[in-house]
C-alpha cells in the first residue's frame, strides 16, 4: 500500500485542490483509495469522499486519543491500496509551542511520508532554502516529494526544477500550473461543499485531469510506499453490534444538512439503528422514524426552501412536541429556531426553539471547546460520574437572540462560546440542540447514547400503546 500525508508550507497554497485531484485520478487507475482529513472538517472530508468514492474519516488530536487515532487509520486502510491524508494549516503549525497536535505530528504518529504541496506563486530561487528549511526544522520526517502549485507556465516550471534538483534531494512530484477553473467558491466556513454544488462531478473529473497532466502518479505512489510490511490489523473503532430491536432514526441530508462524521454514522447503525435520509428541502412528509438527528450545514442558504416546506416543519414541531426524540448539532439548531436573519431577510423556521438566529459577518463560536454536563442531557447514564467533560468544536457565524425565560441547558461551557458564552445544549422535551458537535469516540460514545435513548423512549411509547390496546379489549 502507499500512503503518505499531503501537507503545505501554509494554508490556502491549494492542498485540498490538488487532494480531491490526487483521489481522482489514483480511483481512475482503477485503485482503492481511502481519503482522511486532520482535523474537525466536515467540508473538505465531503469532497474527497466524492473523488475517491469512499467516506473520508477524520483524524483530530483534540477529539481522540493516538491510540484512536492510530485505529482508526489502521482499520480504514486495511482493504485500500492508497492512503491519503489530507493536513490542515501548514506542516508544523500547531496549538502549542511543541507542535504536538501538528501535521508534522500526525505524519510521525502514522509513520507515513509527506507530500508538501508550495504555492510557488512569484518563486524561483527562494524555493530552496524553504524546502532545505523545512527538511532541517525535523529530520525524523521524511518530506518525500514536493508538487508545485499555481506555477505561472513551462518557463516558470523549468526555473523551479533546476533549483529544486541543484540544491536539494527532494524530488518533485508535479507541477500544477494556474488554473482559475479549478478554485473552489470560498465560503465563511471554508470550502463549498459538494453537496451544494451541482457542479461537484464535474469539477472533480476537470481537477483530475489536471493532476493526471501535471503529476507523476507512478513516482508518488513509489515514493509512498513502505521500507517495511505494516500490519493493519487493529481493534474495531466504535461499539460491537447489539442484539436489540432495530430502530429508525431519521437522518437530514440534502443541500442544508450535511455536516456528519461518518464513523458516527457507522456508530448509529452499530448501536442498533437504521439510519432513513430526510429531505428537509423536499420531502412533503416525515418518514416513519423513532428518533431524528438533524446535523450542520449552511441552512442560511436555503432558507427560503426551508420556509417554503411549511408541512414537514409543522410536522416536525408536532412530532417534538409530541415526545419524538430529536438531536440537532449547529444548523439543525438554527432550523429548530423561530426564524433565521441573514443579509436582512429573515424565514420562518420550525419554530419549537424559543429564540431568533441571526447570522453575523464574523464568527461568534469558533474552535476547539469542553463542555460540562449540567445533569440535564438525555444522553447521562445513571453510571456516569456526576460530572462529565466532553471534548467537543464549534464553527458558527450565528448567535441565537430573543430566548424566553426558563430555557434548560445540558452543557456549561469550560471553553468556547456555544450558545451565550455560557450554556449549550437547550433541552426542550425530547429535544436535545446544540451549537457544539460531538464526535462519537470510547471517551464519549454519544451515537449509542442517543440510540439507547430512542430506543428506551420508542419502547415506552410501544409499552403504552399495549397497555392501551389491552384496556380498551377488556373494556370490551
Amino acid at each position: 500500500m502507499s500512503q503518505f500525508l499531503i501537507s503545505a508550507a501554509h494554508k490556502s497554497s491549494g492542498k485540498t485542490t490538488i487532494s480531491i485531484g490526487l483521489c481522482a485520478a489514483l480511483k481512475q487507475r482503477g485503485l482503492v483509495v481511502q481519503p482522511f482529513k486532520k482535523g474537525p472538517d466536515y467540508i473538505d472530508p465531503m469532497w474527497l469522499s466524492l473523488a475517491s468514492g469512499r467516506s473520508c474519516r477524520n483524524l483530530d488530536f483534540y477529539l481522540m486519543d493516538k491510540v484512536e487515532i492510530q485505529t482508526m487509520y489502521r482499520r480504514c486502510s486495511a482493504d485500500a491500496d492508497v492512503s491519503l491524508v489530507e493536513g490542515n494549516k501548514g506542516l508544523y503549525d500547531g496549538l502549542d509551542l511543541e507542535g504536538s497536535n501538528s501535521n508534522s505530528a500526525l505524519a510521525h504518529l502514522l509513520e507515513i511520508p509527506v507530500v508538501l504541496v508550495i504555492d510557488a506563486r512569484g518563486m524561483t530561487r527562494g524555493i530552496a532554502p524553504l524546502i532545505l528549511g523545512y527538511q532541517a526544522f525535523d529530520r525524523d520526517i521524511k518530506i518525500a516529494g514536493v508538487i508545485l502549485n499555481q506555477l505561472g507556465g513551462a518557463r516558470h516550471e523549468s526555473k523551479l526544477r533546476d533549483v529544486i534538483e541543484h540544491y536539494t534531494d527532494v524530488p518533485v512530484l508535479g507541477a500544477v500550473h494556474h488554473n482559475k477553473n479549478l478554485q473552489i467558491n470560498e465560503r465563511h466556513l471554508g470550502l463549498m461543499p459538494s453537496n451544494e454544488t451541482e457542479e461537484a462531478t464535474q469539477f472533480v473529473a476537470e481537477i483530475r485531469q489536471v493532476i493526471n497532466e501535471q503529476v507523476d502518479l507512478d513516482r508518488l505512489l513509489q515514493v509512498g510506499k513502505p521500507s517495511v510490511k505494516f500490519s493493519f490489523e487493529a481493534p474495531e473503532v466504535g461499539v460491537e453490534p447489539v442484539e436489540k430491536r432495530q430502530i429508525r432514526i431519521g437522518v437530514a441530508r440534502d443541500k442544508a444538512f450535511g455536516f456528519y462524521y461518518a464513523d458516527d454514522l457507522d456508530a448509529l447503525e452499530s448501536a442498533g439503528a437504521k439510519l432513513v435520509p430526510v429531505d428537509t428541502l423536499n420531502d412533503p412528509v416525515l418518514p416513519e422514524v423513532d428518533g431524528l438527528f438533524i446535523g450542520g450545514g449552511f441552512p442560511e442558504l436555503m432558507m427560503e426552501s426551508l420556509e417554503a416546506n411549511a408541512g414537514l416543519r409543522r410536522q416536525i414541531h408536532a412530532a417534538i412536541d409530541s415526545g419524538m426524540p430529536v438531536y440537532a448539532e449547529c444548523g439543525g439548531l438554527m432550523y429548530l429556531s423561530r426564524s433565521l436573519t441573514w443579509h436582512g431577510k429573515t424565514c420562518e423556521m420550525v419554530g419549537v426553539i424559543p429564540g431568533d438566529v441571526l447570522m453575523h459577518e464574523k464568527p461568534v463560536g469558533r474552535g476547539y471547546v469542553r463542555l460540562e454536563e449540567s445533569g440535564l442531557s438525555p444522553l447521562h447514564r445513571q453510571s456516569d460520574p456526576e460530572v462529565i467533560e466532553i471534548p467537543a468544536h464549534e464553527f458558527h457565524y450565528s448567535s441565537l437572540e430573543n430566548l424566553g425565560d426558563g430555557v434548560e441547558f445540558a452543557y456549561r461551557m469550560l471553553r468556547g462560546h456555544g450558545v451565550d458564552g455560557h450554556h449549550d445544549g437547550i433541552v426542550y422535551k425530547n429535544l436535545f440542540a446544540s451549537y457544539c458537535h460531538l464526535r462519537s469516540l470510547k471517551g464519549y460514545n454519544w451515537a449509542e447514547r442517543y440510540v439507547e435513548w430512542v430506543r428506551k423512549l420508542a419502547e415506552q411509547r410501544l409499552q403504552a400503546v399495549e397497555e392501551c390496546a389491552a384496556l380498551n379489549l377488556k373494556e370490551n
